[in-house]
């Protein structure tokens, strides 16, 4: 995979369907030079062939005069291979030579479409890895309609883009070689061919204007509205409930109803290129007919080859044009997928240290200070020690900062100051995906897939089947899987649906267990589910404390009867409580 580097974005001044296209070319310089090698030999054999047909009509009508150049180059191509430049011999070498084209534009097309997939691919799976690297500031700011925008539709634009630039490069190159051929018939014809070309494409310039300014507007109501549909449906439960589904409603709505005046006018703007260079062509061929007849006095049948070229020319570039249009469409999905690219490349999160995480004592903060977003002061100057065994529980209020207290353990934020230790070692001097590896996380609210609960638990990683069991059997769950129709088969359905809230809050603990982590941090684990659910998961917890350290987020009481030690987080102050004022601080 070509993996889309740091600074590969031009900055906006810089952007452009051209500049795109060059950048295409230095990722993929094999592809693009094998497709653009292709593309040249094939006009290059429509031009000859296109030259045998000619010295064809040259021979049949008996013209006089000399050859022309193309006709030379013909008939001594046939000399050479002891072939007599008869009418036969000729129509079968164009025959050949333009049976050739297709073969070459064939061979294009592959190359282009491999590249066009490799495009999109390399630029979903940077987007992918880049964002999951970066510091998770910069993740909790993307909107999750956002991201999926700019991984499924721009990236697929983005690639398209590829596409349309080669054709747009065959166009111009079969354009060229038919100038060359016209020039060589005559420099009359060439002229003709070259200023008729240059007035379509500038008179339906504006044309490409709109729709590049169509093709933005566009990309930005694509991303605006699936932010919207992400954020609305994340919402749907609440807002039926409430009989309030006509606020999504006319959100979308609106949204939708934008989208549409952006793609009318980009259909509006491409129906009109097409529909005004038809006009203009045949405007063109027949200007050239009045001008050839009655101005410059040129043979019938020398005139009709120079019009025959003419049109060819002008309709070559025609086709340019429209890919073109198509293109500066395509470029403005180009331009916002890099800048989701470059942006998360900016926020990469550091490694760290150099130094190998060890958990056998205890984690400590010393002093910390923690502000959100430098205004809101969370933590004022708070201590605390964790043990390697042992279950510690946080209480607190809402808002009280009890989820960034377990994101500044793991690595996720960094405090204003003061230090957090892992075994005496300031977390910034370990390596952090070495400490991370020893860290099981169970949210509030666990993601399944509808995948096998093996898949569920592996997350697709080559786990033996011993492991997961034990897994299983820690988290108290392998009796219910074994209970199941096909075992670790079983696929539990959209977001685990088949399976009930501490059937899948059990499955989320063994997921956190597969790889023995030294810490086990629960956060509001325990809150959705039932009391008997709530109270199954406070045994399972009883059993791993003795051989882990279990960090717990918790509203409910049950777990502090399996607590070593109950901390209160409020109004920026941690302190220590008895069992007794735990189970009064969570109504117990």
């Amino acid at each position: 995979m070509r993996v889309y580097a740091p600074g590969e974005l031009s900055p906006p001044r810089q952007r452009g369907a051209l500049r795109m296209l060059a950048s295409y070319v230095r990722r993929y310089p094999a592809r693009s030079s094998a497709a653009l090698l292709a593309t040249f030999v094939a006009s290059l054999f429509e031009g000859l062939g296109m030259s045998m047909l000619l010295s064809m009509l040259s021979i049949t009508t008996d013209e006089s005069g000399a050859p022309t150049g193309p006709q030379r180059l013909a008939m001594g191509a046939l000399m050479r291979i002891g072939i007599e430049p008869r009418p036969g011999a000729l129509l079968l070498a164009a025959v050949v030579l333009i049976s050739l084209r297709g073969y070459m534009s064939l061979v294009a097309a592959r190359q282009v479409g491999y590249t066009v997939a490799h495009i999109a691919t390399d630029m979903r799976l940077t987007l992918i890895r880049a964002t999951m690297r970066a510091r998770w500031k910069h993740y909790l700011d993307q909107s999750v309609g956002g991201l999926s925008n700019a991984i499924a539709t721009e990236a697929q634009r983005a690639s398209e883009s590829f596409q349309l630039g080669a054709e747009m490069a065959a166009m111009a190159l079969t354009s060229i070689v038919y100038l060359v051929v016209a020039f060589s018939i005559s420099p009359q014809a060439g002229i003709g061919a070259a200023i008729g070309g240059a007035v379509l494409l500038l008179a339906l310039r504006v044309l490409i204007r709109k729709s590049r300014r169509a093709g933005q507007r566009q990309t930005q109501l694509q991303k605006s509205l699936l932010t919207l549909i992400a954020s609305q449906f994340a919402a749907a439960k609440p807002l039926k409930a409430m009989a309030r589904e006509e606020h999504v409603d006319a959100l979308l709505t609106d949204e939708t109803q934008q989208l549409e005046r952006a793609l009318r006018k980009q259909v509006t703007s491409k129906g009109a290129l097409t529909a005004l260079q038809e006009p203009m062509l045949a405007i063109l061929v027949g200007t050239g007919f009045f001008v050839g007849t009655t101005v410059l006095k040129i043979p019938l049948a020398e005139l009709m080859v120079m019009l025959f070229m003419l049109a060819r020319v002008v309709n070559y570039l025609a086709k340019g044009q429209k890919a073109y249009q198509q293109l500066v469409i395509h470029e403005s999905a180009y331009w916002s997928a890099m800048s989701a690219i470059d942006a998360a490349h900016a926020a990469h999160e550091p490694r760290g240290g150099d130094r190998p995480a060890r958990f056998e004592r205890e984690i400590a903060f010393q002093e910390v200070t923690y502000s959100h977003d430098g205004v809101q002061r969370l933590f004022d100057r708070v201590s605390l020690r964790i043990p390697a065994r042992g279950l510690t529980l946080i209480v607190g209020p809402s808002g009280s900062g009890k989820t960034t207290l377990l994101d500044l353990i793991v690595g996720l934020r960094e405090p204003d100051s003061g230090r957090v230790l892992i075994d005496g070692v300031p977390l910034p001097e370990l390596d952090l995906r070495s400490w991370r590896r020893q860290i099981g996380y169970v949210p509030q609210e666990s993601v399944m897939v509808d995948e096998s609960v093996a898949h569920n638990l592996t997350l697709g990683e080559d786990v033996p089947e011993e492991k997961i069991r034990a897994a299983l059997r820690d988290a108290d769950a392998l009796q219910f899987v074994e209970a199941m129709p096909e075992g670790l088969a079983t696929r539990v359905g959209p977001g685990g649906s088949r399976l009930s809230g501490g059937q899948r809050q059990r499955l989320a603990i063994a997921r956190a267990l597969i790889h023995d982590p030294r810490l086990l941090i629960l956060d509001e684990a325990t809150s959705n589910l039932d009391p008997e659910a709530q109270q199954a998961i406070v045994e399972t917890v009883s059993r791993l404390k003795t051989h882990m350290a279990v960090l717990a987020v918790a509203h409910t009481a049950m777990l502090v009867e399996a607590a070593d030690q109950v901390w209160r987080l409020a109004e920026g102050r941690l302190v220590p409580l008895t069992l007794v004022e735990g189970r009064a601080a969570l109504g117990g």
